[in-house]
Order: structure tokens, then sequence, then C-alpha cells
């Protein structure tokens, strides 16, 4: 969204009903896919509940950011259709955010970090209203990005928001690397793709959000693109990653926003995404209600097992949630 557009006005953020347990959310990254993250969002607004902590990476890092600032599931949905459906405009604002080399025309195809600077295309797609600060969110918020050289990740929860949503969402070769205290910092989704591991411990109930999705057989074409194969190989690092996370540890509730389908840059397909995503919302509404009208937590053992990593479902619940005979904490 330019900036001249008139700015969205954050809801009142709801404290969730007395005695309800608090929940810890994270969402993935998945480029165009993590579109999928606003249904559910929209899912805890028409459940009356908020997450006493989120968490976020890439994409994710950024309704993350948007939803803690206070802003609704609706609003986030209408700045996003108001971002991506002035198809002109936004060509012409994402030319504003390239990465410029120096030497004019002759220099153009220079070598260069990236195509676009991350932090000038925040200034254009972010509503206005969005925190400035993580001191100064409705919700506390935990960011995730990769340290390039250090080759570990970096965790933002304190400090100015929009630098560290801006290296969260570094990916390679599209936006240019973030410096942030002397460290050269890309896309969090490199190590930590599905960063609901850094607040199961600051809730009673951890759901995660995964949006990273799988490569998709196209009919008639046996081969991928190159810039398929390209954008394509993040996701299977990212895929490995939240598999083997999930063999150790797990969240109460595991939601794949079902977008496989879609590649990394169709955002402007955000009608598509949305309605793709619309069944895991119905289930997420389903499953969180079922959770929190339970009464008993069964033993440690009954917990499922992982399912097979070819058939990983859309929607799966660890354990039931007992409703607490005692105000939840926080």
């Amino acid at each position: 969204m330019s900036r001249k557009s008139v700015p969205v006005s954050p809801a009142p953020v709801p404290a969730s009903p007395a005695g309800t347990p608090s929940i810890a959310l994270a969402l993935g990254g998945g480029g165009a896919r993590g579109l999928a993250h606003i249904p559910i969002l929209e899912a805890f607004d028409e459940l009356g509940l908020r997450p006493k902590i989120i968490a976020g990476t890439s994409i994710g890092a950024i309704f993350a950011a948007a939803y803690a600032s206070g802003l609704s599931g609706k609003q986030i949905r209408m700045h996003a259709f108001e971002v991506l459906k002035k198809r002109l405009d936004l060509v012409r604002d994402l030319y504003s955010a390239r990465v410029r080399t120096s030497g004019g025309f002759f220099n153009a195809l220079a070598p260069r970090p990236a195509f676009l600077a991350p932090e000038k295309l925040l200034d254009i797609i972010l509503p206005a209203r969005i925190a400035r600060d993580f001191d100064h969110l409705a919700t506390p918020l935990k960011v995730v990005a990769s340290d390039f050289y250090a080759q570990e990740s970096v965790v933002f929860a304190s400090g100015p928001l929009r630098p560290a949503i801006a290296a969260s969402m570094a990916l390679p070769v599209i936006f240019q690397p973030v410096v942030i205290e002397g460290r050269v910092l890309i896309d969090g989704g490199l190590v930590n793709p599905l960063p609901f591991d850094l607040i199961a411990d600051e809730a009673d109930l951890t759901v995660a959000v995964d949006a990273s999705g799988a490569p998709v057989r196209r009919p008639g074409r046996e081969i991928p693109k190159a810039w398929e194969t390209l954008f394509a190989s993040n996701f299977i690092f990212e895929r490995t990653i939240i598999r083997e996370k999930l063999r150790t540890r797990q969240p109460d509730l595991y939601i794949d926003a079902g977008t496989s389908r879609f590649q990394i840059l169709d955002f402007l397909k955000i009608d598509e995404i949305l309605a793709a995503a619309e069944p895991a919302k119905e289930r997420v509404k389903a499953q969180l209600a079922r959770m929190l009208e339970a009464e008993t937590l069964p033993a440690p053992e009954a917990i499922d097992h992982l399912p097979p990593p070819a058939a990983p479902q859309r929607l799966r619940l660890r354990r039931p949630l007992l409703k607490r005979r005692h105000p939840a904490k926080g």
C-alpha cells in the first residue's frame, strides 16, 4: 500500500474469556502461500480468542506483526486486498523498492546482492498503524531471521520492529540481506521456518500454522522450470526442518494451510489462496473449540505419533487440552 493511502486503524485487542487456556501462535514462512495465515487469524477472532504470544518467520512475521499490533484478521484481509489488487500501483512501488546500483544504465546488469530492498518494500505493504517497536505491540512477538555468516538463528523480541521483519523475510536472490548490529541477516525460514518451539513454554496451548507447502506436479510438465526449481528448493529445506522438529517436539495443534499448489510469488492469486485456506480455517475453529471444551488430559504416552512424511496431515491434533479448573496463566 502506498503510504498516502488511508491508514487502517487497529481494532481493540480483546482479552480471551477468564479461565480460557492461554495460546501461543506460530506463523511460518511460505511466500505467497503464507496469505493463508489471514483466514486462520480470522478464526481466532471469530472464536473470541487472542494469543498470549506470537512468533513469526518470513511472511509469517509480517502477518504476526500486524496481528500483534492490534489489527484484526478482517482488517489484515482488507489491507492485503488493497495492496495486491492495485496492480499498476504495486508494480510502480516494487520498482521504487529495487536495489539500486551505481554507474547508471551501463551498470544495470552489474552483480547486485538482490532485486529488492526488504525495508523499502515494507514501507509500501505494511499497514500504516503497525507498531514501530516491539515494546509498543499489543501482543508480545518473536521474529526469526538467519545469520548468514554465523549460520544460526537470530530471534528478535525487542527494539525496532521493521528491521527485524525485513531480515526475517529477506529470501536470497529476491531480497537484499539486512545488516543489524553488524550481523548480515537473511530469511528466517532457512533456520526455523515454523517457530512454535520458541513460544511453546509460554502458554498453555501452542498452535502452529505451516504454509511451507511442497511442490505439486503439473499435468503435462515432467520437469519444472528453472525458476520453479530455484524457489522450491528453499521450501524443500524448510519442509525438512519442520519434519525433523516435529519428530522431537510437537505443537498442540499443527495446521497445514493447504496451499501447496501455489508458487512462492503467486501473490496476485490472493482470491484463490484465501479460498484454498478456508477449509483449514473451519477445521481450526472446530478443533480449537473442542480443545477448549475438553475436560481431561490423556497421559503423555497417548500422544499420537507424527504422520509419515510422504503423507502429512493438513490438520493434526496432538492432544486435547483440558479446560482449566483454575484461571489460565497470563
